[in-house]
């Protein structure tokens, strides 16, 4: 159960102290010890987990010796980066490639600017941000997934 202090705004020092730009620490939801004590400890531990349990998943393994004068036939980065290898291995234009890969930072950096516009904090009550988010998300799931596959079955993940 959250602990709420609601202010009284009768009180003509609370008030006063409003007027300057003080008191918010008067109100609302202290961070001891509901944050502190309850909220950063399950992120915390939930963040180890899900370190510990990829690293069980997908241990390193060690391979075979690295030969500087062969290449080998499919060479992949690291899951973190299957998306944008992805974009580069369909994008016929490379130049493209890379040009739709900084548009994916560019594309963030603007986030601020276009959630501002919007005063609600609940994601239900912003539609188009809520979409553009899974939309997102949805789309580098399959490019991360579709890296995994060969070349010519990479966008359909081989279902059709």
């Amino acid at each position: 159960m959250a602990i709420v202090k609601k202010p009284d705004l009768s009180n003509p020092e609370l008030r006063a102290k409003l007027a300057k730009g003080m008191g918010h620490n008067y109100y609302g939801e202290p961070a001891w010890p509901n944050d502190l004590l309850y909220v950063f400890p399950v992120v915390i531990l939930g963040t180890i987990g899900l370190c510990v349990g990829l690293a069980v998943l997908d241990p390193a393994m060690i391979g075979e010796p690295a030969n500087p004068f062969a290449t080998p036939l499919e060479i992949l980065p690291e899951w973190y980066l299957f998306p944008a290898f992805q974009i580069l291995r369909i994008v016929p234009n490379k130049l493209l490639g890379i040009a739709m890969q900084m548009a994916i930072p560019l594309g963030l950096m603007l986030i601020p600017f276009i959630e501002s516009v919007n005063k609600f904090q609940n994601p239900f009550r912003r539609p188009v941000a809520m979409m553009v988010f899974l939309f997102g998300t949805a789309a580098t799931i399959w490019l991360g997934v579709g890296a995994t596959f060969p070349i010519d079955k990479s966008l359909t993940w081989g279902l059709f």
